[in-house]
């Protein structure tokens, strides 16, 4: 759900009724995972996608029946062997889709509304449904976020960008549905909502959320209605809004207006970097969400990274490539990459072992960067380095799928959704 929140908050700002219909699991080769949602509004207006078109006609019927009899369901399609046009996976996967409606009557429609507004805005929060459990649970919704989370940034972390010297670019309390509460057993942590006037689950499920917050997880979970961790009890569908992921791109070279088109088009919050003024520009780069004037590795060490931060060192300069990457291979980031010829390489290589670098430090930096397409342009290569960038985080091959055994929709974790999930095409 939380993967179409831009769209579904201004709904809900504008008073529709709608209805979301979301994969709470899947099975086999099914092509969207945990949290893709399509939603329906009561003119028939359809957004998002469940199976990425197997299914979508059954489930937009599913959620008009939502719409008119306010009942929540969960749905099972499975592989179809009939003819193409029966209701079904023809791809061979399973998925069970919860389908909600979300009523201006609706009691929980206040909780539904801030995590959807909480989403869009890019901040951390966590939505907990039952998906299977008792009829008078089916819907229930728990929000839950870390205190003080009215940060409207979007920003995964503070850049010091808005720095000018830095950079060239600044740029009803008795209702249980709506009640707020921090736990002694969560420490900053608040939650807006409850599965049904329970106050034991309630607890629980604020702890295993909020467990699943901090890892970016959207998944389930099962629990007995006081709250113990166990089987047939009741099935808690947790998606997960986290900010998005960074892409520091470092060199503003025309590689670098190309990458910073491909990283916003995956989801990146992206930033360039650059120490030379007259290059970085937002003239020059209009797609960047920050542009930074100031030296590489200076800038790395004192902006906020985390395990999903992609840098791409495109410089192509001892001077800066050296103690960049000194400084980036020592970081417990997702993927340090640098551009540049096999000699290059060797020669970079050299460099940073003279400086202390180890060889398993070494063995982090992906150089030259980008999968071996044939790329020549910039455009072209910066689709190499993307590729490359989404086999090191799904653990794919970058092998052609053609002729290949190996699973083609993996396991992503339960990765959360950022800000602007639906850019996220990866």
């Amino acid at each position: 759900m939380l993967d179409i929140a831009d769209e579904l908050s201004r709904w809900a700002e504008e008073g529709r009724d709608f209805a979301v219909a979301t994969v709470v699991s899947v099975g086999g080769s099914a092509p969207r995972g945990p949290g893709a949602a399509l939603a329906v509004d009561g003119g028939g207006t359809a957004i998002g996608s469940v199976s990425g078109g197997c299914v979508e006609g059954a489930v937009y019927d599913l959620c008009v029946q939502a719409l008119q009899d306010g009942r929540t369901v969960l749905e099972r399609f499975g592989y179809s062997d009939e003819d193409a046009f029966a209701v079904g996976l023809t791809c061979g996967g399973v998925i069970e889709v919860l389908v909600t409606p979300v009523r201006a009557d609706a009691p929980e429609r206040p909780v539904y509304a801030a995590a959807l507004a909480a989403a869009s805005r890019g901040e951390a929060a966590a939505v907990a449904r039952v998906a299977r459990g008792p009829v008078e649970l089916l819907g229930r919704v728990l929000l839950v976020r870390p205190d003080g989370s009215s940060d409207s940034s979007g920003s995964s972390g503070s850049s010091g960008s808005s720095d000018s010297s830095d950079s060239s670019d600044s740029s009803g309390a008795s209702d249980p549905s709506r009640s707020s509460t921090s736990y002694a057993g969560g420490p900053g942590v608040s939650h807006e909502g409850s599965l049904g006037g329970r106050p034991e689950l309630d607890r629980t499920a604020v702890a295993e959320a909020r467990a699943m917050l901090s890892a970016g997880r959207t998944g389930t979970l099962e629990l007995s209605e006081d709250g113990a961790r166990c089987p047939g009890g009741v099935t808690l569908l947790v998606e997960s809004s986290v900010p998005p992921p960074r892409m520091i791109v470092f060199g503003a070279v025309d590689f670098a207006t190309a990458l910073v088109r491909v990283g916003r088009f995956l989801g990146y919050h992206v930033t360039v970097c650059d120490a030379r003024p007259v290059f970085a520009t937002r003239v020059r780069f209009p797609d960047a969400d920050e542009i930074v004037v100031d030296w590489p590795h200076r800038y790395l060490r004192r902006t906020v990274t985390d395990d999903r931060t992609v840098l791409c060192v495109l410089t192509h300069d001892a001077k800066f490539d050296v103690p960049l990457l000194e400084a980036a291979l020592r970081m417990p980031v997702a993927f340090v990459g640098a551009m540049g010829s096999r000699r290059t390489h060797e020669d970079r290589e050299r460099r940073l072992r003279e400086v202390g670098l180890g060889e398993r430090e070494l063995a982090r930096l992906r150089s030259p960067i980008g999968l071996d397409l044939g790329a020549r342009t910039p455009e072209e290569t910066a689709l190499s380095i993307a590729a490359e960038i989404v086999a090191a985080r799904e653990g794919g091959t970058g092998a052609p799928l053609t002729g290949s055994r190996t699973p083609i929709h993996r396991d992503g974790g339960g990765r959360g959704t950022g800000a602007a999930g639906a850019r996220e095409a990866a």
